[in-house]
């Protein structure tokens, strides 16, 4: 299996996209796109989950917040993935090595990603009033924690 995706990723660093991005200066511009998009999403996503923890002004319900700030999420979610997309184009067969880097795909953004999923569907139940259930505030402190170990794991692959 290992063999199989190393060839797909050094097939991939061998396309133009990933031969440009790997010989020339654009890789920090990409990084700095990325890590745009990544601070645009995860901020979108923290503004309803301490909405639904109850800190913040009350003006909206956290069902309220989520719907405002729903476009936002996705333009940063988009910009996060095509920015990851083109930064691994590039240098693919590093990452792959990287055991930050494995650990961050592998675990933490599958299983942060299916809760945040969880928590999105569930907001509009749990944030029409300004009382969060136990539980919607539980689901909201569970994904701040995920994102940080997303983030985490993201600061730590430079130093593997």
């Amino acid at each position: 299996m290992y063999g199989l995706l190393y060839s797909l990723v050094k097939w991939l660093e061998g396309t133009g996209v990933g031969t440009v991005i790997r010989t020339t200066r654009i890789y920090p511009f990409i990084q700095a796109i990325h890590f745009s998009g990544l601070s645009l999403w995860l901020a979108t996503n923290i503004v309803v989950d301490l909405r639904l923890l109850g800190i913040g002004k009350k003006r909206q319900t956290a069902a309220r917040l989520s719907e405002a700030l729903f476009a936002w999420n996705w333009i940063g979610f988009t910009v996060v993935v095509l920015g990851g997309f083109l930064l691994f184009s590039g240098i693919g067969t590093t990452y792959l090595v990287n055991e930050a880097f494995r650990l961050k795909l592998a675990v933490f953004i599958p299983v942060a990603l299916g809760w945040h999923v969880f928590v999105q569907q569930k907001v509009s139940a749990w944030g029409h009033t300004s009382d969060t259930p136990t539980v919607g505030k539980l689901s909201a402190l569970v994904e701040i924690m995920l994102w940080l170990c997303v983030v985490t794991a993201a600061v730590l692959i430079p130093n593997y």
